[in-house]
């Protein structure tokens, strides 16, 4: 039986298993598209308008950077203190059409050997590892893969 997954944080993403996507918010006066979401007004120089709409973020972008954790994150990020740490990777994400980049982990079992800065990757539901909750929920996140097909994939 799958367990119940809780949004690390609201609102982020869909929560759907069907399209899964990043979401943030776009100014509907100068049209800047912002991730995390901004509910409250435009930072944009010269706009702070209060318009603003969700939207889904690119599901495709080009990998910008990327490095490896080799470290145990602190609390209050959930692990086992007893398990075996698994270094994890980082990938930061260029999306074009929104004129960002966002971060996030790589998928499990991408390793900083699989990447390469220009690579075309997709985000993904993921799952924080070390989040399982006592009620055998886990905590839901987005990780990025490349795009099968590629080089190093």
């Amino acid at each position: 039986m799958a367990s119940a997954r809780t949004p690390v944080v609201a609102g982020w993403f869909t929560s759907g298993d069907g399209d899964f996507r990043l979401l943030g918010t776009r100014c509907r006066s100068c049209g800047a598209v912002y991730f995390p979401r901004e509910d409250t007004y435009c930072r944009a120089p010269g706009c702070a308008s209060e318009e603003l709409a969700e939207v889904a973020l690119s599901r495709r972008g080009r990998v910008w950077s990327y490095t490896d954790g080799r470290y145990r994150p602190p609390a209050p990020y959930p692990a086992d203190p007893a398990a075996e740490w698994e270094p994890y990777t980082l990938i930061a994400v260029e999306l074009a059409a929104e004129r960002m980049v966002v971060l996030g982990q790589g998928a499990p079992g991408v390793t900083v050997a699989d990447l390469a800065v220009g690579m075309e990757v997709e985000v993904v539901p993921g799952v924080l590892d070390g989040g399982a909750e006592e009620d055998g929920a886990s905590w839901a996140t987005w990780n990025w893969r490349p795009v099968p097909g590629q080089v190093g994939t």
